[in-house]
């Protein structure tokens, strides 16, 4: 939705109600991924594509039919291999659209959502698209609040809303859209209920430093929570594209001085992982980054290697404060050993961090399980 907003949301303002036509799930090659959309004013004006000019056509007109009666529709728009050029998704993939009337009147949220977007706050916005109840009942969710009903005036739609909330915010906090399936009471162990949430953030950003092996298994498990990943190392020879496959960039350049040009980008959902190990790369790294708005900042090395870079920070002039922020050594206690291991108790510190977890077994804890962001 973010391609057609500007126009969507000036048919909005004038109080017009339009037809929005968006992608909430695909399968094989689909040409645009969920939450591609494409949107139809009354007056027949289009923005947008739901596939690159395969099926624009017929989803107009589906979309004009939504207007005419008010009621959303999914539609499935796919084809075999073999006939592809039969129906016009020439890649022979398959799309579902929700194709929805969307006006003052049908979603009163609409410019509350507008306006978390322009101003990058995070927002989703879930609709039902498939099973009992209504077809394009919404919930908007934000950070610490939600408006609407994905089950409105049925006794269990708390617990429903309450459910997808929790899963929206996950996927909010990793930058995810896509479906997710329910019972009709939110019982997430049944599928008869379909979710989809479009979620309107930025992926948070993992900054990996030091072109190691270590780094590249927290480069996989960290492209694997959502993160867009970031390798950096100041040896051309190791910071290669080859070497970190996972990466969504690899960086050649002084650690210390790429967060320096880049520190505008880094705030609260930001992970730092120094896995340099070598004080004349971490200590200048660590300088900047402590410095900085990151939600996470950890460094890998032993303790004795810890009490040295402490030291070596404090002759830098680093607060206690600032000192008290770093994760090191970096991870949680998992006994790890191999890279691997340890990416895995560096993604366990950082979703514990996230979602406010003690880091024990379930088995010794009560309540839910499930947490609100703290």
């Amino acid at each position: 939705m973010r391609d057609v907003l500007d126009d969507i949301a000036r048919w909005y303002a004038s109080g017009e109600t339009f037809g929005l036509a968006t992608v909430v799930n695909t399968f094989r090659s689909a040409p645009r991924p969920p939450g591609a959309a494409m949107a139809v004013s009354a007056g027949g004006e289009v923005a947008g594509s739901v596939s690159g000019g395969c099926v624009e056509g017929a989803v107009y007109e589906l979309a004009q039919s939504v207007l005419e009666s008010g009621e959303p529709v999914v539609q499935r728009y796919g084809v075999s291999d073999d006939d592809a050029f039969a129906v016009g998704l020439t890649c022979g993939g398959i799309l579902d659209v929700l194709v929805e009337p969307v006006g003052p009147a049908t979603f009163p949220e609409f410019a509350e959502v507008a306006a978390s977007i322009a101003a990058r706050e995070p927002v989703a916005v879930a609709t039902v698209v498939a099973g009992p109840g209504r077809v394009g009942a919404r919930r908007v969710i934000w950070a610490g609040r939600a408006s609407g009903s994905l089950a409105p005036g049925a006794p269990h739609a708390d617990r429903l809303d309450a459910a997808v909330d929790d899963d929206a915010r996950g996927m909010l906090a990793q930058g995810l859209t896509g479906q997710r399936h329910y019972g009709r009471e939110g019982e997430r162990r049944l599928d008869e209920l379909a979710v989809f949430v479009h979620s309107f953030a930025p992926p948070p950003r993992l900054l990996v430093f030091g072109a190691i092996d270590f780094a590249a298994a927290v480069a996989r498990i960290g492209k694997f929570l959502g993160y867009h990943v970031t390798v950096c190392d100041a040896r051309p020879v190791f910071a290669t594209p080859k070497r970190f496959p996972d990466a969504d960039e690899v960086v050649v350049k002084w650690p210390h001085k790429y967060l320096q040009e880049t520190a505008g980008s880094v705030d609260g959902r930001t992970a730092i992982c120094v896995l340099t190990h070598d004080p004349k790369f971490d200590v200048p790294l660590l300088e900047v980054a402590l410095r900085t708005g990151a939600g996470y900042v950890g460094a890998m090395g032993s303790r004795r290697t810890h009490d040295d870079r402490l030291a070596r920070l404090r002759e830098a002039g680093l607060s206690e404060a600032e000192l008290a922020r770093l994760r090191s050594p970096i991870g949680l206690d998992l006994g790890a050993r191999t890279p691997e291991e340890t990416a895995v108790s560096i993604a366990a510190e950082l979703v514990q961090l996230r979602w406010g977890g003690s880091g024990r077994p379930l088995t010794d804890t009560s309540g839910r399980i499930h947490r609100d962001a703290p």
